[in-house]
C-alpha cells in the first residue's frame, strides 16, 4: 500500500506536465475558437448588411451562426481534455431532447422566429400590432422581437405570440386611407356638411390628390347623422394629418353652426290613477 502511494507521489509531476498541457491546450483552443466563432458571425453579418439585407435578419443570423461555431469549439476543447467527444454528442442529444421537452416555450418561439425571418411580414422600423401590442420594430432576436411603442416604452414580444396572432403592418405599404367619421344633429344642412368636409380635405397638401375623398353618411343614428371622411395620404402623414383634420372640422363647423349633439332620449311620463278611481 505504502509502495503505490508513493509510486503515485512520484508520478504527479508526470501527470502535472501531461494534464497540464491538455487543460492549456484545451483553454487555448477555446478562447482561440471564440474569438474566431465572433470574427466569423461578424464578417457574415458584414457581408448581409453590405448586400442590403434588413438589419433585423441581419443580426438574427450572425447570433445563429455565432452560437453554432461556439458549440464546436467546447466540442473540440473537450476533445483537446481526452474527453470522448463521440460519447460526449450523445450525451448532448439526450440532454438536448429533454431539455427540449422541458422548453416546449422557447423552442416554439425560436422556430417562429425563424418563420418571421423567412417571410418577413415586417422589418425593423415598420410599425406594427400584434400579440395586444404596438410600437415600432427594434429588432428581431432569436427568440423574441422588440418594439418600441410611440411614448418611448421598450416592449419584448415572444415570436410565437406574434406568430400565432395577426400581424398588422402599419408601414408595409406607402399610402393609408384615415376614417373619420363625424356626427351631426339632424337639423343640419347634409349637403352644407358634405361640401364643407370636402373642401377641408382637399385643402390639406399632404392629402393625395390622385386619390378619390369618399364623403357619405354611413349611419342615422339614435340622436345624430354620421358621416364619413376618407381621404388617402402617405403612411407616414397619417397621424398628423388626421390630428388636423379633426381640428379644422371642429373649427370650421363652429364657425358655421352646425352642431355635434350630446346622446340624447326621449321620456315620455304618463300619470298611474289613483287606488279607487
Amino acid at each position: 500500500m505504502q509502495e503505490s502511494f508513493q509510486g503515485l507521489i512520484d508520478r504527479i509531476p508526470e501527470l502535472t506536465a501531461l494534464y497540464g498541457i491538455r487543460i492549456v491546450l484545451a483553454l487555448v483552443v477555446f478562447f482561440i475558437g471564440k474569438w474566431l466563432a465572433m470574427s466569423i458571425s461578424r464578417v457574415f453579418a458584414r457581408g448581409l448588411s453590405f448586400r442590403g439585407v434588413d438589419p433585423a435578419v441581419t443580426n438574427f443570423f450572425q447570433q445563429i451562426s455565432y452560437y453554432g461555431l461556439l458549440i464546436v469549439v467546447v466540442v473540440a476543447a473537450l476533445g483537446q481534455l481526452g474527453v470522448q467527444t463521440a460519447s460526449f454528442v450523445a450525451v448532448i442529444g439526450a440532454a438536448g431532447l429533454a431539455i427540449g421537452l422541458a422548453l416546449q416555450g422557447s423552442l416554439s418561439n425560436f422556430a417562429a422566429g425563424v418563420l418571421l425571418i423567412l417571410f418577413r411580414p415586417f422589418r425593423a422600423g415598420n410599425y406594427i400590432e400584434a400579440a395586444g401590442t404596438a410600437g415600432v420594430v427594434k429588432e428581431i432576436s432569436i427568440f423574441s422581437t422588440t418594439l418600441l411603442t410611440p411614448d418611448n416604452r421598450t416592449i419584448t414580444v415572444p415570436n410565437g405570440s406574434i406568430l400565432s396572432g395577426n400581424i398588422v403592418n402599419a408601414s408595409l405599404q406607402a399610402e393609408r386611407r384615415i376614417d373619420l367619421e363625424i356626427g351631426v344633429s339632424y337639423n343640419c344642412d347634409v349637403e352644407l356638411v358634405t361640401r364643407e368636409l370636402l373642401t377641408l380635405a382637399q385643402a390639406d397638401e399632404r392629402v393625395l390628390k390622385d386619390r378619390p375623398i369618399e364623403v357619405g353618411i354611413t349611419a342615422l343614428a339614435n340622436s345624430s347623422v354620421n358621416f364619413a371622411l376618407r381621404p388617402w395620404v402617405r403612411s407616414a402623414d397619417f397621424g398628423p394629418v388626421r390630428f388636423a383634420l379633426l381640428e379644422n372640422i371642429k373649427k370650421r363647423f363652429d364657425e358655421l353652426g352646425i352642431t355635434t349633439p350630446f346622446p340624447q332620449m326621449d321620456i315620455n311620463v304618463r300619470s298611474m290613477p289613483k287606488a279607487g278611481e
